[in-house]
């Protein structure tokens, strides 16, 4: 096993090392992630992160001109990773604006106060609006909600049923009626 004297840069090099690559670097790169994302946020978030690999994989960094290739081609790889994900984020805002825009038929069918029910919603505390929106929104069951939260099921169970009670009481104070238990899906294997 090596030892930490068999280190080839000790941290004060790798600190001094790391500072040199990103400042012969950082221009180039940020202009490459500028060219390549239409927002300069993006840009920005591309180069820390292509900074942050290079930080982490320091050592794999060759020496020179060779560095800002290297560099490139992480960078490369960070905005397939930031494409990949703007695409998925536009299918899921294309398919959540669909789905919102049968939203007021179904409010009509039902002659529910669907703006009453949001604005109670909004209302709650965020712990609540998280708990009520991964069972209603992300199809949840406990066991599930449990590993989200870092909480036993038991512990979801008692915030749900309190949160449950919190929002219907929310609905009262708005004059809304309760949505009907079968109108909120409930998870498979879920118990109310």
């Amino acid at each position: 096993m090596p030892s930490l004297s068999d280190d080839p840069h000790p941290p004060g090099d790798r600190r001094r090392r790391f500072e040199e690559v990103y400042a012969a670097n950082r221009a180039r790169i940020l202009g490459y992630a500028l060219r390549r994302t239409s927002d300069p946020q993006d840009a920005a978030d591309v180069l820390a992160e292509t900074f942050l690999t290079a930080w982490r994989r320091l050592d794999d960094i060759p020496p020179g001109a060779q560095a800002r290739l290297w560099l490139y081609g992480v960078a490369r790889r960070v905005l397939a990773n930031h494409h990949r994900g703007e695409r998925r984020r536009s299918a899921l805002a294309a398919d959540l604006g669909s789905r919102l825009r049968d939203v007021p038929a179904a409010h009509d069918m039902a002659g529910g106060d669907l703006a009453g029910v949001a604005a109670a919603f909004r209302g709650l505390p965020e712990g609540d609006r998280e708990l009520l929106s991964l069972v209603g929104w992300e199809g949840l069951d406990h066991g599930e909600i449990a590993t989200v939260l870092g909480c036993s099921r038991n512990a979801v169970r008692i915030r749900l049923h309190r949160a449950r009670r919190r929002f219907a009481r929310a609905l009262e104070r708005a004059d809304v009626p309760a949505p009907s238990r079968t109108a909120t899906p409930i998870p498979h294997g879920e118990h109310a």
